[in-house]
């Protein structure tokens, strides 16, 4: 390994310098460096260029099952042993998750709806049968920027989003109605949020009314029950939103949205859909 090294930063430092660092001989490392490497260690090199590949097109957050599968879609045999083993030498580790605060406002006189959707997060045939949304935040320095959502439970899919440096009924109206706008609802749709005021506004249930789409909430304080809308609000924040230092929300704004529409919904794979992106996994319907 510490042939190796010298071997790869000779054109940074002097050879004499990294063996007396390394405690090791000139002669030794021009002796080892003549032996011709042998076609394992060729094969564990260019596996470690597709390694470092895939986990930059992944923004930096894959962990080794992701990145391992990612490599057999591409064609590559190999185990997750292996690349577990060539990501912690060369010290590549996924970034970790920080926690998110709450955004829900249950304090209000509005009527709620029953919890419709009860957890059953994976029990779809297929796209438009069962929708969930929820509304986040985004740090800038101009201010917050809210960002509403609605995923398709069935590929996971973001269908609607909206972006607002306000949280009103307007926000997530914005993003059920461009859910509405790209998808077929002519099936029976469940569409599930929390309690907030304004997924109970009666704005939001007429337009829900209007396309025969039942509403589905959560009971009051249990994050839950909407775990999946949880779980990409904690992903988008780990994998950019935390990343980043927004000078103002046109920034933030142009950056969310080719996350969504460019990276999660095209390209990130997911592990609960056999490792297909959600528009992949749409086609094999």
């Amino acid at each position: 390994m510490r042939f190796r090294f010298i071997l790869e930063h000779r054109n940074d430092w002097s050879v004499t310098a990294m063996c007396r660092a390394l405690q090791v001989s000139r002669s030794g490392f021009y002796r080892w460096n003549k032996t011709p490497i042998s076609k394992t260690q060729q094969w564990l090199n260019s596996l470690r260029g597709e390694i470092i590949e895939v986990f930059e097109e992944s923004r930096f957050t894959y962990g080794s099952p992701r990145v391992w599968q990612q490599l057999l879609r591409e064609g590559h045999q190999c185990s997750v042993n292996t690349v577990a083993k060539i990501m912690r030498a060369a010290g590549i580790q996924a970034k970790a998750v920080k926690k998110f605060k709450a955004t829900t406002d249950s304090n209000h006189s509005y009527a709620t709806a029953k919890n419709v959707l009860d957890r059953e997060f994976n029990q779809t045939t297929g796209p438009n049968q069962k929708w969930v949304s929820d509304i986040t935040y985004v740090s800038t320095e101009e201010g917050w920027l809210y960002l509403a959502v609605v995923l398709d439970l069935y590929s996971r899919k973001v269908i609607g989003w909206s972006m607002s440096s306000r949280m009103t009924r307007e926000l997530v109206l914005d993003a059920l109605q461009m859910a509405l706008n790209q998808r077929n609802t002519n099936g029976k749709i469940l569409h599930h949020s929390d309690r907030g005021s304004q997924y109970c506004s009666s704005d939001y249930r007429k337009l829900l009314k209007r396309y025969n789409i039942t509403c589905s909430m959560s009971r009051r304080g249990n994050c839950w029950d909407n775990a999946v809308m949880e779980s990409f609000f904690a992903t988008i924040k780990k994998e950019l939103i935390h990343l980043e230092t927004y000078q103002d929300r046109v920034t933030a704004r142009r950056s969310v949205c080719e996350y969504i529409e460019a990276f999660y919904n095209r390209k990130r794979i997911h592990s609960t859909l056999g490792y297909q992106t959600p528009c992949e996994y749409e086609l094999t319907v």
